[in-house]
Order: C-alpha cells, then sequence, then structure tokens
C-alpha cells in the first residue's frame, strides 16, 4: 500500500461540512490553537508523528484558469492529514478510545459523521472518506516517533559520559560508564521496516 514507508503510516480524509457550520470550527480550532493544556492528550499519544486539521472554503479550491471549469461546490471541506507508527487499526482505536471527545468536537460538523464511539462506526466513517497517500514527507521513516525521542535521550546520555572524560580516573569512568549503561538502556531500540501485520 501506497500510504506505508519503513514504520510511518500517512492517513488522509476528507469530509463535507455544510458552509454555515464551517464558523463554528475555526472557532474551535482556534480555541484548541491557544489553549495548550486542551492539547495534551493528542501530544502524548507517541505514536502519532503529526496530525492536522484544514477547512478549505467551497470557493477557495484552486482555479487553474480558463482551461478548467469553474466548481460550483455545495460544501466546504475539512481535510485531516497524520502520520502515524503501527496500524490503522491501532491509530483509530486510540483515537476512539482517548480522544472521542475532542474528535467529537472537530468531525460532527461534518456530514454523516457517526461519533467516534462505538470505534465499529468510527473506523467504517473513516475508511469511506480516507484516500491513500501517494507521496508524502517523513524525515525517520525507518524509526517511530518514540524511537527518534530515546536517540535523544542516547545521544545525551553520551554527551554527559564523555564531558571531562580526559580528568577521570578508571575507577571514575567505569562509575560513569555503568550511570550510562542504566540511563540509556530502556532506549536502545532498533530501527528498520515494521513488523507485517496480518
Amino acid at each position: 500500500m501506497s500510504n506505508i514507508n519503513g514504520k510511518v503510516y500517512a492517513m488522509n480524509a476528507i469530509t463535507p461540512m455544510r458552509p454555515w457550520k464551517t464558523w463554528i470550527l475555526r472557532a474551535f480550532f482556534f480555541v484548541l490553537g491557544h489553549v495548550k493544556p486542551l492539547q495534551s492528550d493528542l501530544i502524548n499519544l507517541s505514536f502519532i508523528q503529526f496530525a492536522r486539521w484544514v477547512i478549505i472554503p467551497r470557493h477557495r479550491f484552486p482555479f487553474l484558469g480558463q482551461t478548467q471549469e469553474r466548481e460550483r461546490l455545495k460544501y466546504d471541506y475539512l481535510l485531516f492529514f497524520s502520520n502515524f507508527n503501527g496500524t490503522w487499526n491501532q491509530y483509530i482505536d486510540a483515537f476512539s478510545a482517548v480522544l472521542s471527545r475532542g474528535l467529537n468536537l472537530v468531525w460532527r460538523w461534518s456530514e454523516k459523521f457517526p461519533g467516534s464511539v462505538p470505534v465499529t462506526q468510527f473506523k467504517e466513517y473513516i475508511a469511506r472518506v480516507q484516500f491513500d497517500t501517494d507521496y508524502y514527507y517523513t524525515a525517520y521513516p525507518q524509526a517511530t516517533a518514540n524511537d527518534v525521542k530515546s536517540a535523544h535521550i542516547v545521544q545525551n546520555a553520551l554527551d554527559t559520559l564523555g564531558n571531562g572524560v580526559e580528568t577521570r580516573t578508571p575507577e571514575q569512568f567505569r562509575e560513569a560508564y555503568l550511570q550510562f549503561v542504566i540511563t540509556v538502556q530502556a532506549h536502545l531500540g532498533s530501527t528498520g521496516e515494521a513488523p507485517t501485520v496480518f
């Protein structure tokens, strides 16, 4: 599937909204962007590398000139883009379990949104509005978001171990090295292709 690159899966969903509902969602996004505690649940889902919602009004779609017929759209559109680690099922399950209230506040303005709970109806809805991703950028396709966070922890611990190493006695270095190993042992993961899930 073109949506998968290494350990990273890309998802795009496009849902129609009646134009009178758009301003309500824009107000919610404004509040969400300025009240940081409201973002904590999304940030704490550590397998999400990227998530973004964009609203495109029906009269703001690109027009490339006379060779293109102008579109007369009835709806505004809500676009959702995300890159994450794990399977599609795990991602939707986690969204439904952890962010159901927030998802309902965002997608309730879209046509025929069934709610994020129960998860089966939510999955059916996402499957209907999702589009394959042909190209997308990921800085570390062979690593999960947690692999990248762990790499920073290992690098910082290695830098600390290297500070003042020339002035330490062998016994002091042994102690510092032991502390380094204890600090990083839980952060030595492996990168590479994601395991195949059937």
